[in-house]
């Protein structure tokens, strides 16, 4: 999730930009498979502390449908080493393991947020692991005591799962002469979660186990650009989950109509879900109608800009509003082009509330309803202290993992520090040369990956009411990777009745099981 919360405990920084860290907890358990490497570096040529691998393993069992699998967590940190093979950054991760499995036959798949800069709390206590927290959504779910339940829609009948907080997030800190540098930015954490799959499969022994990413928003950045790395580094996967996808930052860019084009389908879905417009059909229908008007005539009409007659720009405001459910009045001053933002405060106006943006079912109360944009998200805050407090609790009391580190929500000042510029794998092929991107462009690493892996299949998971990466600019970018059609097959989709924590809504997340179980027996059959 595109996250930029307030901090969880104290942010330490220190003058040159390096994060501090204190010595770690020791937890009791030192993982499984390893010799634990200690803090063996000379003093003198390190600047933060170099802790141990270390975890904590606990023993659980999960049933559902009439399957049960008894499976072992472990949550601890793992080591990764700069280019002189010191070690520069360590990484928590919670892993779900199913005890007495076979590796070679198991799948594995690791999971992750994105922001750039989240923690991966937000999937691991809401998505496809053997818990989950319950949340009143899209109501806001209010303070403690929170409830956290089997989840009966885990994927860990299907595959192991590797829950990882990226660099500097949660408990993931830089260690001996490790700094934000080295890790804020496109290549810089792709490099990061190359490092600790590369080690982890190693420790583990999951070299022959099918592979599998999923990644959340900005996490879908990542594992686009992640698998053609890993895949140039040997290591092939099977298997990619993008949830609510944001590939091409280039679209975004300001003085272009492509950004209005691409939200106007889940404006479309969003107004439908609030009774804003004629019901007519299905949702799906109504939105594919809307898709048609999009890519046709709306697109027509803004490509013409000023030469567009009065007569054409009333007859297309007119469409716009039908749509939308905003006035005619509204999208005339809006020049036919709708802000996301200002969406979220203009549909509900007369009702006196806003809309969330990670999730547009969430309705909020604004300090000011004359305002032009709304003064926060109710997605987030209706959320966000479930999660934190869950997690917590859930961490201690079950996973009997102890910290004195505070958990990082998002890495401090890790997004605004964040280098976009991106070097895309293969770029060659698009007749790119040598150059880099100012703005990443991952589907192009992603077209690479899946030229040289022609098994990779990819699913791509998007939420009818996500404001923050609509699933039309998603579809855009993953239908012009310029594959031939063999390939192109391999990509599929799934819609859900939810926002951008498509898990929020449990009937979507049962759909996303249901999905996500034919996608991985495609993806494994030989």
């Amino acid at each position: 999730m595109i996250r930029s919360h307030v901090q969880f405990g104290l942010v330490l920084l220190l003058a040159a930009g390096v994060l501090s860290t204190a010595a770690f907890a020791q937890n009791p358990t030192t993982r499984r498979g390893t010799q634990g490497e200690a803090a063996t570096t000379n003093a003198e040529e390190q600047s933060l502390p170099i802790p141990p691998e270390t975890s904590s393993v606990t023993k659980h069992d999960w049933s559902a449908g009439g399957t049960t699998v008894h499976y072992t967590a472990t949550a601890g940190n793992v080591l990764i080493h700069d280019e002189m093979d010191k070690p520069n950054g360590s990484i928590f991760y919670v892993a779900y393991t199913a005890d007495g499995a076979d590796p070679g036959t198991r799948p594995i798949t690791f999971l992750y947020n994105g922001g750039p800069g989240s923690a991966s709390i937000w999937l691991h206590m809401g998505s496809l692991g053997p818990v989950r927290v319950l949340t009143a959504s899209p109501e806001a779910t209010g303070p403690a005591p929170f409830r956290v339940v089997p989840n009966q829609y885990s994927l860990i009948d299907k595959s192991d799962l590797v829950f990882i907080d990226a660099p500097l997030c949660g408990f993931s800190r830089a260690v001996g002469k490790g700094t934000a540098k080295d890790f804020a930015g496109v290549d810089q954490d792709v490099r990061a979660f190359d490092k600790f799959i590369t080690r982890y499969i190693t420790l583990n022994s999951r070299w022959n186990s099918p592979k599998f990413l999923f990644g959340e928003s900005y996490g879908t950045t990542r594992s686009a650009a992640l698998v053609a790395a890993l895949n140039n580094d040997g290591i092939e996967f099977n298997g990619v989950t993008l949830l609510s996808s944001i590939l091409n930052y280039n679209v975004r860019a300001s003085g272009y109509d492509t950004e209005a084009v691409g939200y106007f389908p889940s404006f479309a879905a969003i107004a439908w879900q609030h009774n804003k417009v004629k019901h007519t059909g299905t949702m799906a229908e109504w939105v594919e109608q809307a898709r048609t008007f999009a890519a046709g005539p709306y697109l027509q009409a803004l490509h013409q800009g000023d030469r567009l007659s009065p007569a054409e720009f009333n007859a297309i405001a007119e469409k716009v509003a039908g749509f939308t459910g905003l006035s005619v009045a509204y999208v005339k001053e809006s020049r036919l082009r709708i802000n996301a933002t200002r969406f979220r405060k203009e549909l509900l106006r007369t009702e006196d509330e806003i809309l969330g943006r990670y999730d547009a079912r969430f309705e909020g109360f604004d300090v000011d309803d004359a305002g032009e944009n709304p003064g926060y998200d109710p997605s987030d805050t209706g959320i966000s202290g479930v999660y934190v407090g869950a997690f917590h609790n859930y961490l201690q009391t079950e996973l009997k993992y102890m910290s004195a580190e505070p958990y990082y929500l998002s890495g401090p000042g890790l997004n605004n520090a964040w280098d976009f510029t991106h070097r895309p794998s293969g770029m060659q092929g698009y007749g790119g040369g040598g150059r880099g991107q100012s703005q990443p462009d991952v589907a192009m690493d992603l077209a690479d990956a899946m030229r040289k892996n022609p098994k990779l299949r990819v699913f791509s998971a998007n939420g009818y009411f996500d404001l923050a990466t609509p699933f039309f600019e998603t579809e855009y970018d993953l239908h012009h990777m310029l594959l031939p059609p063999a390939i192109a097959s391999n990509v599929q989709f799934g819609y859900y009745p939810a926002g951008h924590m498509v898990y929020l809504n449990v009937d979507a997340l049962k759909m996303l099981k249901g999905d996500m179980e034919r996608f991985y027996a495609e993806a494994t059959q030989r």
